[in-house]
């Protein structure tokens, strides 16, 4: 089995101001520099008017930045976006692409989170890559279709294990507190690994994330999952001290 070193990425989503969103990111700056060696990589992704610095805040540390959306166009006429080229700008090394809420609340297809990726690849930044299905999808025994057409759709051309990660959210999981079961996980990043095999390059060292209601009491069970190589994690990054218990439950 291909070794994968665990990814732990906190999702600030539309959460922080300047003052608290420092305090945090100095606070897990400072744990992962006194960490020593670790059995995973810590990355953060506020709100992107908090990029540039919390960035300054983190320079010297080993924790990792991140965007939580990019537009497929570099610049131009288009109020509200923000290019890929801006969050490297800010330090950024990897995007969130395509999370179940973008896809919802904006109406975000398949083809365009494709594109997104491929612009986000074209500069340098690793995309994390989201797909899930909702409860009623579950229900009616459509989970494993449901991942294979976002994947199918929303994996671009080009994409390898060094630039993308792909994230399982089941959305009925997303800030309810359900939690899906670590045989679910298991299915379904198995069915994930199969699946990405000739849409990603090296496709066994892709790291496949889990995320739905990840908290410190429930990781180290979902973290020692097949497959499961780290979280991406909501609520629960945006206290310190549950997020960092998060991290070290990895092994």
């Amino acid at each position: 089995m291909t070794a994968r070193r665990k990814l732990i990425a906190g999702n600030w989503k539309m959460n922080g101001l300047k003052a608290d969103g420092l305090a945090l990111a100095s606070d897990l700056a400072g744990r992962v520099n006194g960490a020593g060696a670790t059995a995973f990589d810590l990355l953060i992704c506020p709100p992107f008017p908090l990029l540039f610095p919390v960035a300054d805040a983190i320079a010297g540390s080993a924790l990792a930045l991140g965007g939580q959306d990019c537009a497929a166009k570099t610049s131009g006429a288009h109020t509200g976006d923000v290019a890929p080229t801006m969050l490297t700008d800010a330090g950024c090394r990897y995007v969130i692409l395509g999370h179940s809420e973008r896809r919802a609340d904006h109406g975000e297809s398949d083809a365009l989170i494709a594109a997104k990726a491929a612009a986000a690849h074209a500069q340098g930044l690793i995309a994390i890559i989201c797909v899930g299905e909702t409860e009623s999808q579950r229900d009616a025994g459509q989970a494993n279709a449901v991942v294979s057409g976002q994947l199918a759709g929303s994996i671009p051309a080009g994409a390898t294990a060094a630039n993308t990660v792909i994230a399982y959210e089941p959305v009925w999981a997303i800030g309810t507190g359900k939690t899906a079961t670590p045989e679910d996980v298991r299915a379904v990043h198995a069915h994930i690994r199969a699946e990405l095999e000739g849409k990603i390059a090296d496709a066994g060292a892709a790291k496949i994330l889990y995320g739905g209601s990840v908290k410190p009491s429930n990781a180290a069970e979902l973290m020692a999952v097949e497959n499961v190589d780290g979280a991406l994690v909501g609520g629960a990054s945006l206290k310190a001290d549950d997020f960092w218990a998060i991290a070290t439950s990895c092994r």
